[in-house]
């Protein structure tokens, strides 16, 4: 179910009825072909939560899972949208993890993105899911795939061990950004462990005041600091944990720029923000998006995508602001 008072651009359709949007997509795959247009007419506009009782009742009526039905009569970018959006929140992060993953080469990005991103409570459920969904323990599969610094760092976020409360102890914070400022910019080489405890650790008010005491002290903004004293995947595990706690959907409205702009759209990125949020801070996004770039989320994905996957993507994305 979409949280109360959720900023998600998708919402709990009226009047639903489960059995008939199961039939509605059962007769939209009968034949020859397949009536996408039908399919788009239903998905993008039920919640979680309704797409679950939709696979209830198609299973009940048909025998056979409306995942695997969909995925033997879809293709390309335009299946693994609607197959993304049939998963229940922890299940798509599992699976999303699973293939950044799994094969040939690690997608740190996406590693990054998902856990820097996820509260405690979140985190606590996509671990369990994902041992469950896949047997394994995601400490384990991430360890084996990450070294270094930037292994024990996701090693932190998996934990869930970020304090959730909004207290802010104003001498700590001040202990807080000296200490982050006297492991980077006041000396030699960088003590990174400073800034794990520190960034992963601390909940979200008491570290927008470590910020903001951080510039006091140093004359920078602490992600400028980031990018003085680190590089590769530790610098953007630090710089999306920083960019999370200032504001999540500025985080995500950057992430849906990076994959649309420039040669060639970074579908994967562009797909997984779009599922993931619609139902949580999409609007928020959006309006991130506008204020940044001057253009709308909406402009962006018409002139970067085609087709059916540009028709429920902007379905996804709601209405032009």
């Amino acid at each position: 179910m979409a949280a109360l008072g959720s900023r998600g651009t998708v919402t709990e359709a009226a009047g639903f009825n489960p059995d008939q949007d199961a039939e509605a997509l059962r007769k939209a795959m009968k034949g020859a072909g397949t009536d996408e247009a039908a399919i788009i007419s239903i998905l993008p506009h039920r919640t979680i939560a309704q797409r679950q009782l939709i696979k209830e009742s198609y299973k009940r009526a048909v025998g056979k899972e409306l995942a695997d039905d969909l995925q033997s009569e879809l293709t390309g970018n335009f299946e693994k949208v609607v197959i993304g959006l049939l998963m229940t929140a922890p299940v798509y992060d599992a699976y999303e993890l699973r293939n950044a993953i799994k094969g040939a080469g690690t997608d740190e990005a996406c590693l990054i993105e998902i856990l820097a991103s996820r509260t405690s409570s979140e985190m606590r459920t996509l671990v369990a899911t994902y041992n469950k969904e896949y047997g394994k323990s995601l400490e384990d599969d991430v360890c084996g795939d990450t070294s270094g610094m930037f292994k024990r760092v996701l090693v932190s976020l998996l934990t869930a061990g970020r304090d959730e409360s909004n207290t802010v102890d104003q001498a700590l914070a001040a202990q807080d950004a000296k200490e982050i400022y006297e492991a980077g910019e006041a000396r030699w080489g960088t003590d990174e462990v400073k800034f794990l405890t520190v960034l992963c650790v601390r909940n979200r008010n008491h570290l927008l005041k470590v910020f903001e005491e951080y510039k006091r002290i140093s004359g920078r903004d602490i992600e400028d600091s980031i990018k003085r004293e680190m590089s590769g995947c530790l610098e953007e595990v630090f710089l999306a944990i920083v960019r999370c706690i200032k504001s999540k959907p500025g985080f995500f409205a950057e992430r849906l720029h990076k994959s649309m702009k420039g040669l060639g759209t970074t579908d994967s990125i562009l797909i997984r923000v779009m599922v993931s949020r619609s139902e949580i801070d999409m609007q928020d996004i959006k309006a991130e998006f506008l204020k940044t770039y001057g253009k709308s989320l909406h402009s962006f994905i018409k002139g970067d995508t085609s087709g059916d996957y540009r028709k429920i993507l902007l379905e996804l994305c709601g209405k032009e602001i």
